[in-house]
């Protein structure tokens, strides 16, 4: 099989890779994608991320334009964290890779749980 890629591509390509690679940004993004609207919320369902991390995190989302932060003004103050538009678009991108993974050994020969 062989594809062509044009170098601008490439390079793109490669930048939301790292982006999304990076410790924790999909997991906060799966999270998302499940229904997740308030830190706590999210925080559930990435377990072990510190909540200095979560909140880098969503702050990170936010500024890339994949999460979307609407502050609720009640007592006390909500923010909810939902994906945008742009988000949304790249979960469901990233559904054929989620599949695939599930269809490879994990790295290091770990096991899955």
């Amino acid at each position: 099989m062989h594809f062509v890629v044009a170098d601008d591509d490439c390079r793109d390509f490669q930048s939301v890779l790292e982006f999304i690679g990076r410790r924790w940004v999909g997991a906060v993004l799966m999270a998302g994608a499940q229904g997740a609207r308030r830190f706590t919320e999210y925080r559930a369902l990435a377990p072990g991320i510190s909540d200095r991390l979560l909140a880098q995190r969503l702050k990170e989302l936010e500024s890339y334009q994949l999460l979307r932060r609407e502050v609720i003004p009640s007592t006390p103050v909500q923010i909810l964290y939902t994906p945008s538009p742009t988000g949304a678009a790249l979960i469901a991108a990233l559904q054929p890779l989620i599949a695939w993974s599930r269809s490879v050994p994990p790295a290091g020969g770990d096991q899955r749980p």
